[in-house]
């Protein structure tokens, strides 16, 4: 392999590979609803990467490449049937850490979790989590994830100063939000479609301890809940609600708001401030893998819920939690998608603008009449929109909630959402999607046509594919 530098990266031009081809193995999303078949690779450094990639690009490789991470994406966006996939947890080493300015460089393979590991003894945090922290780097850029802080801070790729990616020609690219604005804003949410991160440069938190300080109330319905948030959500910097999606009439959208601020020193207890930003996630017992199908239904669903939000206090201010419990409950639970059974699950998640009040609680009834058996299911608000143009954030109202593949009537339930959302000018987020129809995605994003043309310019033989890009034409 000979390597020459350029302006913005390096090419490198390969030699044919002389191994034998790893067989097809099942790779699925994380709600395990359509698994299909790859050639799965694992490098270890970025010029296996690069080796796998030119394979794939190569004669024998007519089914493209995708990168995957730690699994995460609920549906086929990290999937590429009869192609390549390649894992990317391998390269996972934290190049390095400014503790005084709060910047980190580490390779696109690390994870949320080992970053918060690192750094929370220096004093800081990752600046956007989601609901779990077995997330990569990668994937959090190529998703351009959100958490609880979205109407505070934005998105992940908010919080990123550059990339390394690797591109079809087999060029690796630095890629910045002013010196190549377009690569960087197709990437960005761009589902893996634009090439391999490599490796990232990314903003931190300063954060004093690794507890919270968190405020709990009781909405007792839609309306209420959505008036408690739009008047209180700016004096906190992370904001989300549980809400009960089977309760109707007058409870229609009941919800426990939870609110929180990273804690001060002063606010713990003496036992803890010795070590104040240690950080302890634990973990209970696996899931089992045996769930038989049918175990989540309304009636137990709707029994759950009742107990959730009775047990919630009406009003608690100033509790401490730990990080953990308090962004990643469900971490605590390894394998908790086993729950739903071997036919696995769907996770939906829709987001409609401020003034569309009305059509969010159209959804939410229309939901209930349903009789959706989903416990989890999270309201937060979203603050202005993110800078890809397929990232999902945009100013308003996201509600996301899972449902076991083996509903009912699922697929016809689901279109239907899909109408309601893109009637009021919403979207489905690509990162947990498996069955959006192509012709809806036009309505809901925007700068579709932006993101098509520079793939297209950048990729032009479709290097970089997945069953996502397939199934709606990305």
């Amino acid at each position: 392999m000979c390597v020459s530098r350029m302006k913005d990266g390096y090419i490198f031009s390969f030699m044919s590979s002389t191994t034998d081809a790893p067989a097809p193995v099942p790779v699925s999303g994380w709600g395990r609803t359509a698994p299909t078949a790859a050639r799965l690779t694992s490098p270890r450094s970025p010029d296996a990467v690069l080796r796998a990639v030119a394979e794939a690009a190569g004669p024998g490789g007519r089914r493209g490449v995708i990168a995957r991470g730690l699994g995460r994406s609920y549906g086929d966006a990290a999937q590429n049937a009869g192609g390549t996939v390649v894992d990317m947890t391998g390269l996972d080493r934290i190049r390095s850490v400014d503790a005084e300015n709060g910047v980190v460089v580490c390779q696109a393979g690390v994870s949320l979790h080992r970053l918060m590991q690192a750094l929370l003894p220096l004093g800081w945090f990752v600046p956007v989590t989601p609901g779990t922290r077995h997330v990569t780097v990668g994937g959090a850029i190529c998703a351009d994830v959100h958490g609880k802080n979205h109407h505070a801070d934005g998105s992940f790729t908010r919080h990123v100063r550059s990339f390394e990616l690797l591109t079809a020609d087999g060029t690796v690219r630095t890629v910045t939000p002013d010196g190549t604005p377009d690569l960087f804003r197709a990437t960005a949410g761009g589902m893996g479609l634009t090439g391999i991160v490599l490796e990232a440069t990314v903003e931190l938190r300063p954060v004093r301890t690794s507890m919270m300080t968190v405020d709990t109330e009781r909405a007792t319905d839609l309306d209420d809940l959505m008036a408690r948030m739009a008047a209180g959500d700016h004096l906190y910097p992370y904001s989300v609600a549980w809400i009960d999606l089977l309760a109707r009439g007058a409870r229609t959208g009941r919800a426990v708001l939870t609110r929180g601020h990273h804690a001060e020193p002063d606010a713990l207890p003496r036992r803890l401030r010795r070590t104040p930003l240690d950080f302890r996630p634990g973990t209970l017992p696996a899931a089992p893998r045996l769930v038989p199908d049918g175990l989540l239904r309304p009636s137990t669903v709707g029994l759950f819920n009742e107990l959730w939000y009775r047990r919630a206090p009406r009003a608690r201010y100033g509790e401490l939690q730990r990080i953990p419990t308090f962004f990643h409950p469900l971490d605590g639970l390894p394998h908790w998608n086993r729950i739903y059974g071997p036919s696995g699950f769907v996770q939906y998640q829709f987001v409609v603008g401020h003034g569309q009040e009305t059509a969010l609680r159209r959804i939410v009834e229309w939901i209930g009449r349903h009789g959706c058996p989903a416990f989890l299911a999270v309201l937060k608000r979203f603050g202005p929109g993110d800078p890809g143009w397929l990232s999902f954030p945009m100013p308003g109202w996201t509600l996301a909630l899972d449902l076991p593949a083996t509903l009912p009537g699922l697929p016809g339930l689901l279109d239907g959402l899909d109408e309601l959302v893109a009637a009021a000018d919403g979207r489905v987020y690509l990162a947990k999607d498996s069955r959006l129809r192509p012709e809806l995605l036009g309505r809901m994003y925007p700068r579709l046509e932006d993101f098509r043309r520079l793939r297209r310019e950048i990729d032009p033989r479709g290097v970089f594919t997945s069953d996502l890009a397939r199934r709606l034409s990305l």
